[in-house]
């Protein structure tokens, strides 16, 4: 067979295993990434199966930046400048110190490390992955404050921990010691760079996208940007992942303006099928890695790597639990003292649920694989497999340990229900609903007086709506087409109040974007009802 059509075989083999082992996780109950880990990891052992080496090129320039792009864009800046003092703590606070303990404790726990490997080993395993954590979170309920810094968090830590990995690696490569002004300059750089980078890319796509309106071009142009912002921010030097992260949170936050109710439609399909395969193939791989981790830890018996992965986990998770309580402390300070921000203290039960959702994930293993194999002047780079394979570990523990006693942990500490969001949903339903009512009273003493018995068909939709009953009763026999006509333009109008009403609401901060998309959604299925033909064997 020829390497392309082993490709091939490859590729279909980790997609039906990836719909498999989802389908198997939707039976269970479980977030997907911990049971696609599980089954890379079963897989892995099953004779024939093809051997699928991480890439750290394929992660980093092809995978990431269209799943940090999908998540920034689902991300409420609103909710992410609310929260960024808690999310810095964690994103740039929590990363050093991790960094700095574990390039502290590293000579204590593990053979042949000395501080400089110790900070190698701290910068790649800096960076969390809220997917699992936040999928977990969402299904039990758990208060959206902490779900949107978890996510913030994911989305920043990824660029500071791959900044204190240049410099680790530097440091022990070549020899060369960077001062702490040069350091934060760097930092300086790498996120101002990064950001203008992306807010231009945010900035033109949007000037494009109001002078369209054509689903397959826009959808290839939501593609294009992730790629075109990291790529050319890499290019000058600055975060890829800090260029990709505002291009989504600018153009995540303004789409409601320029992208139409079919266009809203086919790009969510497009984009929640494509980041759920490039989520699957990634935590599937993961689990398929096993192989080529032992065969560069080699050199060590099992029970020695056991035990250093226990000690080295255990350590980590420890780490992030000793930071959440002075950084929460810190940040809540900032937030209610300096920013003046109405902010409650969040309680001890709170801040250790987000010291125990420090979840590794691909970005980690990717680092750790990036590493050279050796140094400036040609010598092998010391412990480059044990630190691979304790990165392996940590995210198998985090993943599997973690992930599964999370949502026990949440219903114990008492943390699990659904009714801020639900009551917030609830509301701006109802608002738009009576703002719908108000502009059709408002139309129908305007309108001729033989149109009456459509508004009454129309205001009692609505009202039914208002009191949770689905479908308004169908037009009479006679006046069929004047009617429809009719209530097909009137609908569109009300349609467009609802959209209007919502949209000011999320302006005005009454509700999240969380809610606007879910109310949204359905003014888009409306909308398109009513330019479709109905099909009168489905009707």
């Amino acid at each position: 067979m020829s390497g392309f059509h082993a490709a091939q075989v490859i590729l279909l083999v980790l997609l039906f295993s990836v719909v498999a082992f989802a389908a198997l996780a939707r039976r269970l109950r479980t977030p997907y990434p911990i049971i696609l880990v599980i089954g890379g990891l079963l897989a892995a052992f099953v004779p024939g199966m093809p051997r699928v080496m991480l890439n750290p090129d394929i992660i980093f320039f092809v995978v990431l930046p269209p799943l940090l792009y999908s998540a920034a864009w689902n991300t409420s800046w609103k909710d992410f400048c609310h929260n960024l003092a808690s999310i810095s703590l964690l994103a740039v606070g929590l990363v050093a110190f991790t960094v700095l303990g574990v390039a502290l404790a590293g000579p204590l726990l593990l053979p042949g490390f000395d501080w400089r490997l110790g900070f190698v080993l701290g910068a790649v395993v800096a960076t969390t992955d809220s997917i699992a954590a936040t999928s977990i979170a969402k299904r039990v309920g758990l208060p959206k404050s902490i779900v949107d810094i978890l996510e913030g968090e994911s989305l920043v830590n990824d660029a500071t921990g791959l900044l204190a990995l240049e410099f680790g690696t530097a440091i022990l490569v070549n020899g060369l010691t960077p001062s702490v002004a040069g350091g934060v300059i760097r930092l300086v750089y790498l996120s101002a760079a990064g950001i203008g980078v992306g807010l231009l890319f945010g900035r033109i796509v949007e000037w494009f996208e109001f002078r369209i309106d054509d689903g397959p071009i826009e959808i290839a142009i939501s593609i294009f940007v992730p790629y075109a912002a990291y790529l050319s921010a890499e290019l000058i030097h600055a975060s890829g992942v800090l260029a990709v992260v505002a291009a989504g949170l600018y153009l995540g936050g303004r789409s409601s303006r320029f992208f139409s109710p079919s266009v809203r439609l086919q790009a969510n399909a497009v984009w929640s099928a494509m980041t759920f395969i490039l989520n699957g193939f990634v935590f599937l791989t993961i689990g398929l890695q096993l192989p080529f981790v032992l065969e560069e830890s080699h050199g060590l018996r099992t029970g020695q790597l056991v035990l250093y992965a226990a000690l080295f986990s255990a350590f980590l998770i420890l780490l992030r639990l000793f930071w959440t309580f002075p950084g929460a402390a810190v940040a809540y300070l900032i937030r209610s003292r300096l920013l003046h921000q109405n902010v409650q203290w969040p309680g001890a039960r709170r801040i250790f649920v987000v010291g125990w959702t420090g979840m590794r994930g691909v970005i980690a293993l990717a680092a750790a694989v990036s590493l050279p194999r050796t140094l400036a002047d040609g010598s092998p780079f010391p412990n480059r497999g044990l630190i691979i394979f304790l990165t392996f570990s940590v995210i198998l523990v985090t993943l599997v340990l973690q992930g599964l006693t999370l949502p026990p942990l949440i219903q114990a500490l008492g943390l699990s229900g659904r009714g801020g969001l639900a009551c917030e949903e609830n509301e701006a339903r109802r608002l738009v609903l009576e703002a719908a009512l108000q502009r059709l009273e408002e139309n129908r003493r305007r309108d001729r007086p033989d149109f009456a018995g459509v508004y009454d068909d129309l205001a009692q939709h609505y009202r039914e709506r208002l009191a949770s009953i689905q479908d308004a009763p169908s037009d009479p026999e006679g006046h069929v087409s004047e009617q429809y006509a009719r209530h097909q333009e009137i609908s569109r109008d009300l349609l467009t109040v609802e959209r209007e009403t919502a949209l000011q609401l999320r302006n005005d901060g009454r509700i999240s974007d969380e809610v606007l998309r879910e109310i949204e959604r359905e003014l888009d299925l409306n909308t398109l009802r009513l330019v479709r033909p109905v099909d009168p064997e489905t009707a």
